[in-house]
């Protein structure tokens, strides 16, 4: 197959998934995220690489937020929300921190394909992201070429960069004001 041919593939998959997520479940994270104190983003490998995305353009949206597992982050305190992406839902890792944020009085979120998995029963909130992941899952992802979980990924990325814009909106933020809050030590 041709670049164009794997790359039209590419982004009709990720269109499927994306128009597969519950809106409603958007919505109440959106809600929470704006209504939220502080806001802890966690995830591993490729996740993780995705919710500090996220964790950019939250800040730049003037978005309190911390990446698990980075220097400054605070304390974790009662009301926080805690984010975690994580495909399987059954990272280590990031089970282990979710009951820590629990234990906490932390409120938990989970992005994830596997709603039946420990991070989704440890959740306050979950958003379902019908991809396929090296679990089966309780709902049938949307079928892909790609390796491992390649189309997670993007779907999260994709998802997240979605509730930006979402986010943008509701918080009357403009491009101008982001960019000012862009990075100016680079």
């Amino acid at each position: 197959m041709s670049f164009t041919g794997y790359a039209s593939l590419l982004a009709d998959e990720v269109g499927q998934v994306l128009r597969r997520v519950d809106a409603g479940e958007i919505e109440q994270l959106v809600a929470a995220i704006i209504h939220t104190r502080r806001l802890f983003l966690d995830g591993r490998g490729r996740s993780g690489l995705m919710m500090r995305a996220f964790a950019i353009r939250l800040t730049q949206l003037d978005i309190h937020c911390h990446v698990v597992g980075e220097s400054t982050t605070p304390s974790l305190l009662p009301g926080d929300l805690l984010l975690v992406g994580s495909g399987s839902g059954e990272t280590v890792t990031a089970v282990l921190t979710a009951r820590a944020a629990h234990a906490q009085g932390g409120k938990i979120g989970v992005l994830t394909a596997r709603p039946e998995s420990t991070l989704a029963q440890l959740a306050d909130m979950q958003v379902r992201i019908p991809a396929p992941v090296r679990q089966n899952s309780s709902i049938e992802p949307v079928a892909t070429t790609q390796p491992m979980g390649s189309l997670f990924e993007q779907s999260l990325l994709l998802l997240l960069d979605t509730i930006v814009l979402l986010l943008k909106d509701r918080l009357r933020r403009d491009e101008a004001t982001m960019m000012a809050r862009h990075s100016n030590l680079e």
